[in-house]
């Protein structure tokens, strides 16, 4: 199969990365599971259109999301909030006593303290007068930050994105895979697994996790009618096992039903999952203040076993711009192409850049759940149990699954895996090595 790479107007990565070139086999041979049809590969634009004005809306009614607008250097946070690195604490808040604003100790979490002003702040701009080194003659300048607004990508803050469809069901694993992944889990931070996906998924994804109640993705906003990415964590789920049929997966929740979270939810999502974990799949991410790496999922991540792989999604907005955590040094950031005829392509809504480790086809069909899916002007949507997606979220999912698949064929640990799959040429600038 050739590769097609329509680079023109993206700017080229370097291609300083580990040249370990040892059991890159298991990934260029895994076969892809249950591809997309010709004609569903897409949404229409009216469609992505409707959807990124359902997720508009959702941001736009949620009283604890606020939104950074400035051209090229979006984001999103929480009101009334800064997060403080806990040693410089002390003097950012007399600092910000001088300015007029008294807060208060929300919590402390990954290194980090969380200050609440007890009214609206323009936090933005705060942030900037505090990380101005004129503030600080003759000291240090505090690490200070905005409670960055996490989200699954299946979308991000509108941008595009596309919305789930109805497919038919995954026909049964291969019985001649169901070794890939044994003995090995992967963490699924994300919307969480819904109730009965066991159930109702067994061939899939029963037995494969142990249900916890923390761990539910409510997914219906009421009745049946689905949040906008309920059910995201399941789908998820599913395209890991797809990728490795015999991995097991522990889902935690660090997104609410409509994908939204903070900082302090990743972080969380994180500290629970359990021991056995050896890979951590993050189909979520933020964009940041002036790109400035998050203190606390720095710290999380840094803070996971040496041994442990994570894995993330490098988002959906087309762009350049670093999210995070993909763009840690230790994480593998995925972005997505797709299939155009015999070739692979850059997915357009794919952010890139050098940053990138690797990519992984975006437009996968997974175990989904049965519900109504609402969009602005048109038909609602029914799904029975499983849907077509497009994403960076689904294409981590997938690199995951196949790192679990490395690790059992080569009787290798996560890290070793992780390293082995960077190896795997060929190297494509901003998209990293393409993993089938």
């Amino acid at each position: 199969m050739s590769a097609a790479w329509f680079n023109e107007s993206r700017p080229t990565g370097g291609m300083s990365r580990r040249q370990l070139m040892f059991l890159s086999t298991a990934v260029a041979t895994a076969p892809l599971v249950a591809p997309l049809s010709a004609g569903t590969a897409h949404g229409a634009e009216g469609e992505e259109q409707a959807y990124q004005q359902a997720f508009e809306t959702m941001l736009a009614t949620d009283p604890n999301v606020r939104r950074h607008r400035e051209p090229g250097r979006e984001f999103c946070y929480r009101p009334r909030q800064l997060l403080v690195a806990q040693a410089d604490t002390p003097r950012v808040v007399a600092r910000l006593r001088e300015y007029g604003h008294p807060t208060q100790t929300g919590g402390r979490f990954a290194g980090v303290t969380k200050l609440v002003f007890g009214t609206e702040a323009d936090i933005p701009t705060l942030v900037r007068r505090l990380r101005d080194p004129k503030q600080w003659p003759g000291g240090a300048v505090p690490a200070v930050q905005p409670h960055h607004v996490a989200v699954g990508f299946g979308n991000i803050m509108g941008n595009p994105g596309a919305p789930p469809r109805a497919a038919g069901a995954l026909p049964v694993p291969d019985p001649a895979r169901l070794g890939e992944g044994a003995g090995v889990t992967v963490g699924v931070c994300d919307t969480g697994i819904w109730r009965d996906a066991g159930a109702y998924h067994p061939v899939w994804l029963a037995g494969s996790y142990l249900p916890e109640f923390d761990d539910e993705d409510p997914v219906y906003l009421h009745d049946d009618v689905l949040a906008v990415q309920g059910g995201h964590g399941t789908f998820v789920a599913g395209v890991v096992r797809q990728a490795a049929p015999g991995v097991r997966f522990d889902p935690e929740q660090a997104l609410n039903r409509s994908g939204v979270g903070d900082e302090e939810m990743l972080v969380g999502a994180l500290a629970r999952l359990g021991q056995a974990v050896s890979i951590v799949n993050l189909s979520l991410g933020c964009f940041t203040q002036d790109d400035v790496p998050p203190v606390p999922i720095v710290n999380a991540v840094a803070a996971l076993p040496d041994r442990t792989a994570v894995v993330a999604a490098a988002g959906n907005a087309g762009v350049g711009r670093p999210t995070w955590p993909a763009a840690l040094d230790r994480v593998v950031a995925v972005a997505a192409v797709r299939r155009s005829g015999t070739t692979i392509e850059p997915e357009p809504a794919s952010n890139f850049g050098p940053w990138v480790s690797a990519c992984a086809i975006g437009d996968r069909v997974s175990t989904y759940v049965p519900g109504v899916f609402p969009l602005p002007g048109l038909p609602d949507r029914l799904f029975d149990g499983f849907a077509s997606w497009s994403g960076t979220s689904f294409a981590a999912a997938h690199v995951s699954g196949r790192l679990a698949a490395m690790m059992t064929a080569g009787n290798l640990d996560a890290e070793q895996a992780r390293l082995a799959l960077l190896a795997t040429p060929p190297w494509h600038p901003d998209y990293g090595v393409f993993v089938s």
